[in-house]
């Protein structure tokens, strides 16, 4: 499988949440996605936190459909309203927080008709952000469509990566693209802009976190120096080169994992903590690793995109 030279569209909070296979379950009545927030159970290292899920009654329209599991960081999504139509999404975390929540609409019978992805930047502390969906009709006849909510994502605002509009304090934008897969063969790509005016060397590998539903480290998996240990042809196995990124280049790094379940727990992994070097600010992005149970990711080196034009030469010393 080999990786395009050309970023793709990036995993921004609007987009990421819908490449994540998150399973839901029909619920009658409307209800409240409750993520698990400070003092709450965090999940383990190869599962999720647990959803409260708070129904109420009705009259009428179609249902609202909660998630299992909920979403993370102290975040709160509810729908309400006739025929839940009504949302409100509570930051009860202690920091400002950019939050994603995906609701699908589907039918009576639970056929998926579209997706609405709902994002707020920079949700204060105790701060609710509120509005109103447009459902539409399930199909001919007018029937009501129904609401599931898929996934809710939340990152810190100081960590939230940028890959539009003003150049970040570090002078680096760092993000994900929406990545491939086949086979249970899963790549994605972080791409890094150098949006500033000082240059950076890269020699080596982006230094990786892993995160659970409740931004908690995940253990017992194998962070791989390449990729040629999960599969060849991906990008991630070419070795590494030390550059130069000068203002306005573009390096990428490749992740592959697979999704092979096995014998034990599988582990899930929505969040990795990202430093482009050392001594990068830190980037929260969202791959939504499913890595079964094969205890392992591999992590490409920085190549430069080949879109970009080698560093120049420099005049001979006089």
């Amino acid at each position: 499988m080999r990786r395009p030279s050309r970023p793709r569209r990036p995993l921004t909070a609007a987009t990421v949440a819908v490449a994540a296979a998150t399973a839901t379950a029909l619920l009658a009545g409307c209800g409240t996605v409750r993520a698990g927030g400070a003092g709450s159970a965090g999940g383990s290292a190869g599962g999720s936190a647990g959803a409260e899920v708070e129904p109420t009654s009705t009259a009428g329209g179609p249902s609202c459909t909660p998630a299992t599991p909920a979403a993370t960081g102290g975040i709160r999504f509810t729908l309400g309203g006739p025929g839940c139509t009504t949302y409100e999404v509570t930051n009860q975390g202690t920091e400002p927080a950019d939050v994603t929540v995906l609701l699908n609409r589907v039918t009576a019978t639970g056929e998926a008709l579209s997706s609405l992805p709902h994002t707020v930047t920079a949700l204060a502390p105790g701060a609710t952000d509120r509005g109103r969906l447009d459902l539409g009709t399930a199909g001919p006849g007018g029937t009501p469509a129904r609401l599931k909510v898929a996934t809710v994502r939340s990152v810190p605002t100081a960590e939230a990566p940028k890959p539009t509009g003003d150049c970040p304090a570090s002078g680096l934008r760092l993000y994900a693209d929406q990545g491939d897969s086949a086979m249970g063969l899963r790549a994605v790509g972080l791409l890094l802009h150098n949006c500033g005016t000082t240059p950076v060397t890269l020699d080596g590998y982006p230094q990786l976190q892993l995160l659970d539903l409740e931004h908690q480290p995940v253990d017992g998996v194998r962070l791989l120096s390449g990729g040629a240990e999960i599969a060849t042809g991906t990008g991630a196995d070419a070795p590494p080169k030390r550059f130069i990124l000068r203002p306005g280049e573009r390096a990428q790094s490749t992740l592959v994992w697979r999704n092979t379940t096995q014998d034990g727990t599988p582990v899930n992994a929505p969040y990795a903590r990202v430093r482009a070097t050392p001594a990068s600010a830190p980037v929260m992005v969202t791959p939504e690793f499913d890595l079964g149970t094969t205890g392992r990711l591999g992590i490409g080196a920085w190549q430069r995109q080949a879109d970009t034009p080698a560093n120049p030469p420099r005049p001979p010393a006089s």
